[in-house]
């Protein structure tokens, strides 16, 4: 199912909650079982057609959510999307504000990272076949510009730029930790996009994040004030406005008829270190939907 190219047609893929899936107009949609050799998925990827455009969804913690963070098959999720043909990530993630301007119901689109994640697996690639590929701009730059462009055009309330704080979870941080968070000059803190965009850009995948603010972290003076009602009151809203950025995104995916200019399809071009003679067929045949166009 993965493309052997990259290029087109764009197949739009979403990971994200399940209230983002819910989309008037959607058409052609089926929930299908995607195999991966790097295990099961957090869910079926769920297809389906807005006007011409192909998109693919992947509830990220599954349907019901049901796997916490640490516990993200971020491999598999990123290896069954790349099967499917998709060839660019929205990844909306629900997030706490370190900072006083960005209040709940904001939307960031991220566009750096801070990984302080540690009990997951990272990469795709592992001893037998080496790879280092960049992550000084670890979104597409590209993508972020159509998304703000669709944001501008249904009246979304969100900020261009802005460093995710990934934390392993599942638990939230300690006051002192949201402290040092904030005096690295970080914007949100979330559990969910990393390794996620390091591993789409192995993938060669065109991967961006918008940041869909719930609540302050806890540095906040009214933090204790914050309800478990509030937060959802504010999940639905965000999930309101999660499908209508969608919506106003496709026409602007559905027009790239070219690879991607910031090279995000091509970032395997030098990246493989191992000598052909020296790489582990196996590892290799794990990697024939991810590096299947460097490979051979």
């Amino acid at each position: 199912m993965a493309a052997n190219h990259a290029g087109v047609p764009p197949v739009l893929g979403i990971i994200g909650g399940s209230g983002i899936y819910d989309i008037e107009g959607l058409s052609d949609v089926r929930w299908e079982a995607v195999n991966s050799p790097y295990g099961a998925p957090s869910d079926e990827l769920m297809f389906g057609k807005l006007g011409d455009q192909q998109i693919v969804f992947l509830p990220r913690h599954g349907r019901g959510h049901r796997v916490p963070p640490s516990e993200l098959n971020f491999r598999a999720n990123i290896d069954v999307l790349k099967r499917a043909g998709v060839t660019e990530i929205l990844s909306l993630s629900a997030v706490g504000s370190l900072r006083e301007d960005l209040a709940p119901g904001t939307f960031v689109i991220v566009d750096q990272f801070i990984d302080r994640t540690f009990a997951r697996v990272k990469s795709f690639f592992e001893t037998g076949l080496v790879a280092h590929v960049s992550m000084a701009d670890p979104v597409c730059g590209r993508l972020g510009d159509e998304i703000a462009e669709a944001a501008e055009e249904v009246g979304i309330n969100l900020v261009r730029g802005g460093t995710y704080l990934v934390m392993e979870g599942p638990q939230f941080s300690s006051r002192a930790e949201s402290e040092l968070y904030r005096s690295w000059g970080c914007s949100v803190i979330g559990m969910t996009n990393m390794p996620e965009a390091k591993l789409a850009r192995e993938a060669e995948i065109c991967y961006a994040t918008v940041a869909m603010v719930t609540d302050y972290d806890c540095w906040h003076d009214d933090h204790d004030a914050v309800t478990v009602d509030q937060v959802i009151k504010i999940l639905l809203e965000n999930a309101d406005r999660g499908r209508a950025l969608v919506r106003a995104l496709v026409p602007k995916i559905s027009g790239r008829n070219v690879v991607c200019r910031q090279g995000c399809h091509t970032s395997l071009d030098n990246a493989l270190i191992t000598a052909p003679d020296s790489r582990d067929p196996g590892i290799a045949k794990r990697l024939d939907a991810v590096a299947g166009r460097v490979l051979g």
